[in-house]
C-alpha cells in the first residue's frame, strides 16, 4: 500500500477503490444538484491507507450532500435516504441539502454552494468531497487543501475558529470521535 502524497494520488486512490466508485455512481444516479460524497467515509479510507492498514475501518454513515435552493424540504432528504437504503442497504445513508442547513442550525449562515458548506465543516480533514463527472472521472473538492488529510493532522477549519461556540463544537466532536484510538498516528490540534 503506497502512501498518498498529493491530490492526484487521492483521486487515483478513489478511482481504484471499487466500493467508493460504487457509492459515487449511486450518488450520481440521483441527479441531485451539486451533490458530493463527503466527510467521514473519504477521510477514513484515506487515513486507513496512510496508516498502512490492510483493512477498511467501519464507518458510522455515508454522508451525501447537495445544494438545491428550490426544494428545501427535510422530507425530500429522507426520501433520498430511503431510496439509497433500498439500493444499497449495507450503509447508513445521511443525506443533507446544504441550502437548508441555516434552517436546521439556526444562526448558521446561508451557504452559496455545497463546497461553501463543506468549507464550514468543523475539521479540515472532514472538509472533503468527491463525485463522478459524466466521464466517470472523480472530481474532488477540498476547500482547505489535502495536506492535513494526508498527514492525519486534525485541526479546526477557519470557520470553526470564528466563534467560541464553533470551537466548542469542534472540541466536542474530536473528543467524541476518539480518532486516535483507531489511527494512533493522528496529530490533534485543539486551537
Amino acid at each position: 500500500m503506497r502512501r498518498l502524497e498529493t491530490e492526484e494520488d487521492i483521486l487515483a486512490f478513489i478511482e481504484n477503490d471499487e466500493e467508493l466508485m460504487k457509492i459515487l455512481a449511486l450518488i450520481r444516479e440521483l441527479d441531485l444538484s451539486d451533490s458530493w460524497l463527503c466527510a467521514g467515509l473519504l477521510r477514513s479510507r484515506i487515513w486507513d491507507n496512510q496508516s498502512g492498514f490492510s483493512f477498511k475501518t467501519p464507518v458510522h454513515d455515508v454522508d451525501v450532500v447537495y445544494f438545491d435552493q428550490q426544494l428545501i424540504n427535510y422530507d425530500y432528504e429522507q426520501e433520498i435516504q430511503t431510496l439509497l437504503k433500498t439500493k444499497e442497504p449495507a450503509y447508513n445513508w445521511e443525506v443533507k441539502n446544504e441550502a437548508r442547513m441555516h434552517v436546521h442550525h439556526p444562526g448558521s449562515p446561508r451557504y452559496i454552494s455545497t463546497t461553501d458548506a463543506i468549507s464550514k465543516f468543523p475539521e479540515t480533514v472532514t472538509a472533503i468531497g468527491a463525485r463522478l463527472n459524466t466521464n466517470d472521472q472523480v472530481i474532488l473538492t477540498a476547500p482547505h487543501g489535502v495536506e492535513d488529510l494526508l498527514t492525519l493532522t486534525v485541526r479546526p477549519t477557519p470557520s470553526a475558529k470564528e466563534t467560541e461556540e464553533r470551537m466548542k463544537v469542534y472540541k466536542k466532536r474530536v473528543g467524541q470521535k476518539d480518532w486516535g484510538t483507531v489511527w494512533p498516528s493522528i496529530k490533534l490540534l485543539m486551537d
